[in-house]
């Protein structure tokens, strides 16, 4: 016997669960690290610990039900690329590879935004009979594109800082530099403290999250201060050194990047989750014991599969209350998660024939 019921309401784009559903906003509370003064230790940390770009982090319900709250992702990414493109035209009159390192970090940062708006677009259709699960694994292939996008930047970064390296070079426009650094800086704190005020006043985790990645990049663009400081007391090599440094950020973002994208398209899930879900059907009345489980990702979505054993002699009516308690009490107790297929075994007699023996060799070809 199996049970499904797609527990996605409607709201103002069309997937997902909206205001309407009390199940995601009873448990999907992802909280930002500590930035506070007394958090210093955890700051310190983050500078050299690289965000996350796994798209299912940067939507959260309050975000995506929110036009306030996808204005503000939208504004903050454009105020983004209007502080690379001044870097930009810096680097040109200066030739800094440290500002240029800077200045491909940021522009890859708002780049990243493009696939995955595209994406969120595709994943708001409804679902066809072509694709019975909806467009929400197009934030796979927005995963894809992202992490070829940090990619490019970061191997043509390296390239120019070891190409300087090897032929160092003056730096021109010494003043230029350290006053695009602070521009680097200053839009990046701008992004910071715009976010985590649009995000507190909507209640986004994600997008807070975001606005203090947006105040940890902005350290980055502050060490090309540090470029045009050795470059105005004559070392030719720290502009390409800090280069190099700025360019083993952006690969270790890439790390993480890349690591998530292959987990998500290979269905993997954190096993924390597995055991929550499990821990829940258990406490489920009438749920004798939690069989074959199954979590994957659809988009910043999850779905279950499950299979509990019941007592042999429930009736159909009965087994089926069970399997919808069962799934009410996955909805609570995994964040994120939209729908469950729920499957009820009746418990074995001794001696009965296992009645899933007929589907052995399907499973086995």
């Amino acid at each position: 016997m199996g049970d499904r019921h797609e527990h996605e309401h409607p709201h103002g784009h069309g997937h997902g669960r909206g205001p309407a559903s009390e199940h995601e906003h009873a448990h999907d509370h992802p909280h930002p690290h500590d930035h506070s003064p007394t958090g210093l230790r955890h700051r310190l940390a983050h500078l050299f610990t690289p965000h996350s770009h796994e798209t299912a982090d940067k939507l959260d319900s309050a975000l995506e039900s929110s036009v306030r709250g996808m204005r503000a992702l939208w504004v903050s990414l454009a105020v983004l690329g209007l502080t690379a493109l001044a870097q930009a035209v810096v680097v040109v009159a200066s030739g800094s590879v440290a500002l240029l390192g800077d200045t491909v970090h940021n522009t890859a940062d708002a780049l990243t935004a493009v696939p995955l708006g595209i994406a969120f677009v595709l994943g708001r259709r409804a679902a066809t009979r072509r694709f019975t699960y909806g467009y929400g694994r197009a934030e796979d292939l927005a995963g894809i594109a992202i992490v070829l996008t940090i990619a490019a930047s970061a191997a043509f970064a390296a390239w120019t800082a070891v190409d300087r390296l090897l032929d160092p070079r003056p730096m021109q426009q010494i003043p230029a530099v350290a006053v695009a650094a602070l521009v680097g800086f200053a839009g990046n704190e701008w992004v910071a403290r715009y976010r985590i005020r649009v995000g507190r006043a909507i209640g986004s985790a994600a997008l807070m999250a975001d606005g203090l990645h947006a105040r940890t990049d902005g350290f980055t663009s502050l060490a090309v201060l540090l470029s045009a400081g050795g470059a105005a007391l004559g070392w030719q090599l720290a502009d390409p050194i800090v280069g190099l440094a700025i360019t083993a950020a952006i690969t270790l973002m890439l790390r993480d990047a890349a690591r998530e994208v292959f987990r998500r398209v290979m269905d993997a899930v954190d096993p924390a989750l597995v055991d929550r879900a499990e821990e829940a059907l258990r406490e489920v009345e009438g749920v004798r014991e939690v069989g074959e489980l199954r979590l994957r990702w659809i988009g910043h979505r999850l779905r279950a599969e499950v299979a509990v054993v019941v007592d042999g002699e429930a009736t159909v009516r009965q087994a089926h209350a069970i399997a919808v308690d069962a799934e009410h009490a996955l909805l609570h107790a995994v964040p994120r998660l939209t729908a469950a297929l729920v499957h009820a075994d009746p418990a074995p007699e001794p001696g009965e024939a296992d009645p899933h023996h007929a589907l052995a060799h399907h499973a086995a070809a």
